[in-house]
């Protein structure tokens, strides 16, 4: 009888003899099994959760080559490193080769063992996509699946096209792998990717070696007097976010003021300005970098001691992926955020996600009457992923995207309305669970945790809260965290946390919503689905 190549024994022994692991982390094992029996996964676990060695092992027992997305070239490299460390084949596609060097890498990497590193650009080339299809791949991953999803603040229009490309590629199973995604972003990675019937995989958000806590400012002078004795009282490297460039620009300058070594770094600079201000702060030339979220992703850099947020982040999804950049050694850090009540007006300004009604008409007409659309400006871009997510249209593995006609021009604009006005209600109920958590007063991590799905009751001893009060212990709750519930007034949703006797349910179609208890159970307001 042949072997099992998916069961857990298989994958617990390839580990150890190929990749020299004692064992494997949380969440690994499920997520290779899935996808070596044939099912497509995603895998949502933490930084240093050990995303790599899914599709690693993965593709070690599906055969064939395996085809890995990766947006930095940075991430790449180390990739590279790794498996030929570990004695396996591997590859690297990217825009600093030369064509002839980029041909000659593809073909090389139609061996059945060899991981084929590219990014979404490089995927864009027919001959690309042609010669990875008569390799016969076996797996098709995607890393920082997130920049799918215009949820998430890093949102890439390239990774749009991984859906078709991964189809013209014949890779018969496709992973999805990201560090952080709630709800709203993990159902937009697997519809956009088109994964099918996807194991969906999600690890232990908890880092408890990072202490959490929250400053409330009342003027700005306020913040940036807490900014300065943050930085003093925090030793190590530090990483200081700001929500705008002129923000990032006012925290450098007043640490600099301070006497603190520290540099900026944000998308208004030149493209020189930003490595020197990256290579800075990573060799330690400086103690602190001011930046906006264009900084981080990628950076090789694990004794970051602190974060602190000079300005809160539009959601709990972006201020744990930025924070997470601290401690990545698992050594003690911090995580600090500092607010002004008005902070949160500009943070829901700057979130805003409509696409303009006239973009979507242009779009639409356009793709009707057959002529061709390229993603390019901010609003056209945002009109084109709406007519795709619609049906209305479908974006081709060569970067083109065509009418599907399914819908009339003005059946999309009506549609595409409704959906803004969707969006911007969750938009809305996200910013304010950021605010929530701002504005906490029992344990901070296990209101994080709660809302990635994680059951965590707390007290969890490390956040500033519980470090100056000890939390009662909980109630008896009506249902239990992560329970699919229904509301007559908005749909089904799940469960996420209780504070008191209050309850938060992330409800599908319209976001976050704070329940009272009592009067849930008195009028009968939710019930099991």
């Amino acid at each position: 009888m042949a072997r099992d190549r998916s069961g857990s024994a298989v994958i617990e022994e390839l580990a150890r003899e190929r990749l020299g692991f004692e064992r494997l982390r949380p969440g690994q094992e499920p997520a290779v099994r899935a996808l070596a029996g044939g099912r497509d996964a995603l895998a949502v676990l933490p930084t240093g959760g050990g995303k790599s060695a899914i599709y690693e092992l993965a593709g070690m027992l599906r055969g064939g080559p395996t085809v890995v997305v990766s947006p930095l070239i940075a991430l790449q490299d180390d990739q590279l490193a790794h498996l030929n460390a570990a004695g396996l084949r591997a590859v690297v596609l990217n825009s600093q080769q030369s064509a002839g060097a980029h041909a000659a890498a593809l073909l090389a990497s139609c061996d059945a063992s060899t991981f084929v590193f590219l990014s979404p650009e490089q995927l864009a080339n027919e001959q690309t996509r042609q010669t990875l299809r008569r390799a016969g791949p076996g797996l098709f991953a995607v890393d920082e699946a997130h920049l799918i999803s215009q949820w998430g603040h890093d949102f890439r229009p390239d990774y749009m096209l991984l859906g078709a490309q991964a189809e013209a590629t014949g890779a018969p199973v496709r992973l999805a792998l990201t560090a952080t995604a709630a709800p709203p972003v993990r159902s937009e990675i697997v519809r956009r990717l088109g994964l099918r019937d996807p194991a969906v995989v999600i690890g232990d958000f908890d880092r408890p070696h990072i202490r959490l806590s929250v400053h409330r400012a009342r003027t700005e002078s306020d913040k940036q007097q807490e900014l300065v004795r943050a930085a003093a009282e925090l030793a190590g490297p530090g990483i200081v976010y700001a929500a705008t460039h002129a923000s990032a620009q006012a925290a450098h300058d007043t640490l600099a003021s301070a006497g603190e070594r520290v540099t900026l770094y944000h998308a208004g600079l030149s493209a020189r300005d930003r490595h020197e201000a990256m290579t800075a702060f990573v060799d330690g030339s400086v103690r602190i970098i001011a930046a906006t979220v264009a900084f981080g992703m990628g950076i090789d850099k694990p004794d970051v001691r602190w974060v602190t947020h000079f300005d809160p982040p539009p959601s709990l999804d972006a201020y744990y992926q930025e924070f997470g950049r601290a401690g990545r050694d698992d050594k003690p850090s911090h995580a600090r955020l500092l607010y002004r009540y008005e902070d949160f007006e500009t943070a829901r300004h700057l979130s805003a996600r409509g696409v303009p009604d006239a973009a979507v008409a242009r779009a639409a007409a356009a793709l009707a009457a057959g002529e061709r659309v390229e993603t390019g400006a901010r609003q056209q871009t945002a009109a084109l992923v709406r007519l795709a997510d619609l049906g209305a249209a479908a974006w081709q593995a060569d970067g083109a995207i065509r009418w599907t006609g399914a819908m009339s021009v003005a059946s999309v604009l009506a549609a595409s309305q409704a959906e803004t006005q969707r969006e911007d209600e969750v938009e809305r109920t996200r910013l304010t669970m950021m605010r929530r958590y701002a504005e906490h007063p029992g344990c901070r991590r296990s209101f994080l945790l709660s809302y990635f799905g994680q059951d965590y009751p707390g007290p969890c001893g490390n956040c500033d809260n519980d470090l100056a009060h000890a939390e009662s212990p909980p109630a008896a709750v009506p249902f239990a965290v992560g329970a699919r519930v229904v509301s007559e007034r908005w749909g089904e949703g799940a469960v996420q946390r209780y504070d008191g006797d209050h309850i938060t349910v992330l409800f599908d179609e319209h976001g976050y919503r704070e329940l009272f208890v009592p009067l849930v159970l008195e009028r009968g307001l939710l019930r099991l689905v």
